[in-house]
């Protein structure tokens, strides 16, 4: 569990980034945190894994205040995967970048060895690749991969989609999914609504370094106050049912509160009298449009 308890913060004893933030973030969540750049969301996961302090209140990592913990003790229970893998990738080989996080935790062993094992099996690695010379996906799947592989209870995701095309975007996001599904809590700034509505089921949205909107994730995308406060545009769908809610009259209820795309073709076959298809068969209909570049 992570804590913040009216958390300040600034850089350099400038001007505040964060003011009095408080929020709590339970185990096998999965949080988004949404808003512009400036907004303080970055500020915001830098503290929940101790790269930066508190300038005031307090950010509690599993009840202990992070300015009483080691790094080496918090990298055990968060972990960090930075918007560009680049800053977090620094071995010669695949196998070795999967092998850092226990050689730097002092747990490198036959456990350690059989861990990276399964993780270059499950990603489909080349042990002996070399890093760099990965293409952009690759790389960010690689720079999660590396976290994962120590299972910390918690990571953090700092604009994970980033720069990825959209068969990219669906492989990392398919395996954090798995990874909260197996208990994991996600926490995860994104810009991507459509990422936020498919996987989050939380929201919480920052402006001017404050908390302006926290509750399951519809709920706040569908508050046009928390939108406006945050600066932000809801998914696509989201939008789209909200219009319809707003416009169309004796519109039937499963339709105007569709948040994803196989809820709407559901809710509209329904509504036309036809048998609606399975959920997962729009799903793959969509991603396979996605893929042929539709």
């Amino acid at each position: 569990m992570i804590e913040f308890r009216n958390v300040s913060a600034t850089y350099d004893g400038e001007l505040p980034v964060l003011r009095d933030v408080s929020f709590t973030v339970g185990d096998g969540d999965f949080v988004a945190f949404v808003g512009t750049n400036g907004a303080g969301k970055s500020t915001t996961m830098r503290l929940a894994n101790g790269l930066l302090k508190p300038s005031s209140g307090e950010v509690l990592v599993d009840g202990v205040p992070t300015t009483a913990l080691k790094t080496s003790q918090l990298a055990r229970k968060v972990g960090f995967l930075f918007q560009n893998p680049d800053r977090q990738i620094c071995c010669n080989t695949v196998r070795e970048e999967l092998l850092f996080g226990f050689k730097a935790l002092g747990e490198d062993g036959p456990a350690a060895e059989a861990a990276v094992d399964a993780a270059i099996e499950r990603f489909g690695f080349d042990p002996d690749a070399e890093p760099f010379l990965l293409n952009r996906g690759t790389r960010q799947l690689l720079a999660l991969a590396s976290i994962i592989v120590v299972a910390p209870p918690t990571i953090i995701l700092d604009e994970p989609t980033t720069g990825l095309d959209f068969r990219e975007c669906v492989k990392v996001m398919d395996a954090v999914r798995e990874l909260n599904e197996a208990g994991t809590t996600v926490i995860m700034v994104c810009h991507d609504m459509e990422v936020v509505g498919d996987f989050a089921r939380r929201v919480i949205a920052m402006t001017d370094g404050r908390v302006v909107a926290d509750g399951p994730t519809f709920d706040v995308l569908r508050d046009p106050a928390a939108l406006k406060a945050a600066h932000i545009l809801p998914p696509q769908v989201t939008e789209v049912s909200m219009i319809l809610e707003r416009d169309v009259a004796d519109l039937p209820d499963a339709v105007a509160r569709a948040n994803s795309v196989p809820d709407m073709v559901a809710a509209l076959a329904v509504a036309a009298g036809r048998p609606a298809r399975g959920a997962g068969d729009d799903i793959a209909a969509v991603r396979a449009a996605g893929e042929r570049g539709l």
